[in-house]
C-alpha cells in the first residue's frame, strides 16, 4: 500500500477571527482527501466550517484545539494534545485521543480506544472497539459501548444503555436510561442506576468514593429493574421491577 501524502496546516492556512482561527486554505477536506493531516501547534482554537475527512490520520500538535462545524473522520487515528470538537460525529478507524476533552454533536466511534484527559461527550452514542477512558465524565445521549473497559474519573451517563466487555469504573455515578452490562465488575464511586436490567460477570460496588467524607444513603444505592447476574459486594440493592414490554425484550 503506497504511503499517504502528509498535509501540514500552518498559521498561513487560517484567518484569525477573535479567539478562533478559521480555516481558509485551498484543500477541500469536506469532500475527503487521501492524506495524513497535521495541524501545526500553538494555533489556539482552529475551526473548519464544514467537515474534515481524510483517509489517513489527523494530528493536532500541542497548543492547538481542533473544531469542525460538521464531522471529523479519519481512516486511522485522530489525536490532539488539546481538545477535539465536532458539530457532527467523530469517527476513526483506529483510536481517538485528546489531552483535554472530546465532544461531538453526533456520535463518537473508534475502531480502537477513545481516551480524553478531561471529558468525553456525545449527543448520540459513544462506541469503541477497545476501551473508553476519561479523566472526568463520560456522557452519551444514547448508548455507550466498549469492547474492553469503560473508566471515568467522574460519572458515566447514557440515555439508553452502557455495555463493556470488561469492567465499568467511575469516580462518581453510573447511570443508564435502560440497561447496564459488564463482562467483569462494576465499580461506582457513588450510586449505580439503570431502569431495566443490570448484568455483570463478577461483582457490583456502589459508594466506593474516597473523595467524599460522608456518603448519603442514596450514594451507595444500586437501583435497577432487575439484577440478572453478578454479586453485590458493596451497596444496597433496589430492584424496581420490569414492565411487561421490558421483560419480553430481556
Amino acid at each position: 500500500m503506497p504511503e499517504l501524502t502528509t498535509i501540514t496546516l500552518t498559521a498561513a492556512d487560517f484567518t484569525v477571527d477573535g479567539t478562533v482561527s478559521l480555516y481558509s486554505g485551498s484543500v477541500d477536506f469536506e469532500a475527503g482527501v487521501d492524506c495524513d493531516l497535521v495541524v501545526d501547534g500553538d494555533l489556539g482554537t482552529v475551526r473548519f466550517a464544514g467537515s474534515v475527512r481524510v483517509s489517513g490520520s489527523i494530528d493536532a500538535l500541542p497548543g492547538t484545539r481542533i473544531k469542525a462545524g460538521g464531522g471529523i473522520e479519519a481512516g486511522t487515528r485522530i489525536k490532539a494534545s488539546e481538545s477535539i470538537e465536532a458539530g457532527g460525529g467523530i469517527k476513526a478507524g483506529g483510536g481517538i485521543e485528546a489531552g483535554e476533552s472530546i465532544k461531538a454533536g453526533g456520535g463518537i466511534k473508534a475502531g480502537w480506544g477513545i481516551e480524553a484527559g478531561w471529558s468525553i461527550e456525545a449527543g448520540w452514542s459513544i462506541k469503541a472497539g477497545g476501551g473508553i477512558e476519561a479523566g472526568e465524565s463520560i456522557k452519551a445521549g444514547t448508548y455507550i459501548e466498549a469492547g474492553w473497559g469503560i473508566e471515568a474519573g467522574g460519572g458515566i451517563t447514557a440515555g439508553e444503555s452502557i455495555e463493556a466487555g470488561w469492567g465499568i469504573e467511575a469516580g462518581g455515578r453510573i447511570e443508564a436510561g435502560e440497561s447496564i452490562e459488564a463482562g467483569w465488575s462494576i465499580l461506582g464511586g457513588l450510586a449505580v442506576t439503570c431502569q431495566t436490567t443490570l448484568a455483570v460477570g463478577c461483582r457490583i460496588v456502589a459508594g466506593a468514593a474516597t473523595w467524599k467524607a460522608v456518603l448519603a444513603p442514596e450514594d451507595t444505592r444500586i437501583t435497577c429493574g432487575r439484577l440478572e447476574s453478578g454479586t453485590v459486594a458493596h451497596g444496597e440493592l433496589h430492584e424496581t421491577g420490569l414492565t411487561t414490554s421490558e421483560d419480553e425484550e430481556n
